[in-house]
């Protein structure tokens, strides 16, 4: 696997890509495929065009691949969840979307390994938190050869609205763990006056970015806590 900043590079330039099917369970199209030249067998990469996303009453339409880049960037700021590498193509066999580097995995996910990895479950909810998840499925947990744990699916983020719904509740009621404290300070550090904020201007719209300044200062404040699930609406459908 090409480290982070080779795979960002390969997969916004590699002039090849062959689609090499549908993965099904989608709500949107989204492909397999294939990029080349790269050696020895191409680089394979899940590409979601803007012009395969179906419509929602609450997103606006033909932003969601960049949604999914946006999570992106945000995880390099705060140094975790780890998500795969992932990018604007602007060309593409279905035209502009995100391209990400797709993950061998097994059948493993949150609802099987839930009771381990405490750290890494706490990042995701806490990541899910400041972006505003609507749809943190089981099934977004990817872990692969190395049993290390991938993230993926992050169309539905950074709504103005409270939208989260997923299914990592563990942790409500908790406060912010002291050791994740100095990242969400960075991450707001770069987000206010940094890199990181012209990225998201041009991914997220003024309002999108406000509130998530907004929900990186929440986080941090004396007393804040993981929120509760407020109805059967919090928890996705189907969960994984």
């Amino acid at each position: 696997m090409p480290d982070r900043r080779e795979a960002e590079r390969l997969l916004a330039d590699l002039p090849e890509m062959e689609l090499l099917g549908i993965l099904r369970g989608a709500s949107n199209y989204t492909f397999l495929a294939r990029l080349q030249p790269h050696p020895p067998d191409g680089l394979n990469a899940v590409y979601k065009p803007a012009r395969g996303e179906s419509p929602l009453w609450d997103f606006a339409a033909g932003t969601l691949y960049r949604r999914e880049v946006a999570a992106y960037e945000l995880s390099k700021a705060l140094g975790w969840p780890r998500i795969p590498p992932t990018v604007v193509r602007r060309e593409g066999p279905h035209g502009v979307g995100a391209v990400q580097l797709f993950i061998d995995a097994d059948r493993r996910h949150f609802l099987g390994e839930q009771t381990a990895r405490r750290d890494t479950w706490i990042q995701v909810a806490l990541f899910d938190v400041i972006t505003n998840n609507a749809d943190r499925k089981s099934g977004h947990c990817l872990f692969d050869a190395e049993d290390e744990v991938w993230v993926i699916d992050h169309g539905l983020t950074f709504h103005t609205d409270n939208k989260l719904r997923t299914v990592i509740w563990d942790f409500s009621g908790q406060p912010l763990p002291q050791d994740l404290c100095g990242d969400v300070e960075r991450a707001l550090a770069q987000h206010e006056r940094g890199a990181l904020r012209q990225t998201l201007d041009r991914l997220l719209s003024p309002a999108e970015n406000r509130m998530l300044k907004r929900r990186l200062r929440a986080v941090l404040e004396p007393g804040w806590t993981f929120p509760e699930p407020s109805s059967a609406w919090s928890l996705p459908w189907p969960p994984v």
